[in-house]
């Protein structure tokens, strides 16, 4: 059983649906005070009506100054000690095809979203005697995969800043990490399921088999098995983990 301290201020970005939907229920179950922040109220508040969460925040991780006050309110309310920086997107397309745009919007939300959500939460958790960051890239942050070089980039960057940030913050009672999933059974792969589909005319299970390829346990990774990892590191006896980016892949990596 991981050990929280007692009702810590938890801010999950991207927590309406999958992964981050997950690790706020779990994080909330375990003891912490969730505050679940996304771009759309809707779902949110339906995460805090079943009690998955304790409070909402509505800002786009892209928006810099959103995020900001959106940290400024949750922290008014109680100091922040743990930051998930979970929110993303991927877009797929031949390298030759991907144009500045598509590299810009990858970069904005994969890396920028956390970059802002750090910078935003980082000060009232430096002044608490536990803080954790932990950050949701992908296995695409520690290897290359065909067609999503942009997203891959992203992805790279954020495990990136997550070593360094961790070597700046080693003196200090927060640490860092990065959380790598597979492929996972959420609506994002099931956005690439269906763009399988489209653009290579097969079936759902041909389009399924094709990702699961990847991983050598012949399976998508569960949303729980990644929210159980992000519980672990924000546990009090995960104090010596930090700058570490773990894959959570069915052995891929």
């Amino acid at each position: 059983m991981v050990e929280l301290p007692h009702s810590p201020h938890a801010i999950v970005t991207g927590a309406a649906r999958g992964i981050g939907r997950e690790i706020a229920s779990q994080l909330t179950k375990a003891g912490a005070v969730v505050t679940a922040l996304g771009r759309q109220r809707a779902p949110l508040e339906e995460l805090v009506s079943k009690g998955d969460a304790r409070f909402l925040a509505v800002a786009d991780v892209t928006d810099q100054a959103a995020v900001s006050a959106a940290m400024r309110e949750a922290a008014a309310r109680q100091p922040i000690d743990i930051l998930i920086a979970n929110a993303g997107a991927a877009e797929s397309a031949a390298f030759a095809k991907s144009d500045a745009a598509l590299f810009k919007r990858m970069m904005d939300v994969n890396f920028m979203g956390v970059v802002h959500s750090i910078q935003a939460a980082l000060p009232s958790m430096r002044e608490r005697p536990f803080g954790r960051i932990v950050a949701i890239s992908s296995t695409a942050g520690l290897k290359g995969y065909a067609y999503v070089s942009a997203y891959a980039a992203a992805k790279h960057a954020v495990v990136g800043l997550v070593r360094s940030l961790a070597l700046e913050l080693a003196t200090t009672r927060v640490t860092v990490n990065a959380v790598c999933p597979g492929f996972t059974d959420t609506d994002l792969v099931a956005g690439s399921i269906d763009t399988i589909m489209k653009k290579t005319g097969r079936d759902r299970s041909d389009a399924i088999a094709e990702l699961t390829k990847h991983n050598p346990q012949g399976r998508l990774v569960s949303p729980a098995e990644v929210a159980d990892t992000v519980l672990w590191l924000c546990g009090e006896r995960a104090g010596s983990i930090t700058g570490q980016a773990i894959a959570v892949a069915g052995g891929e990596m």
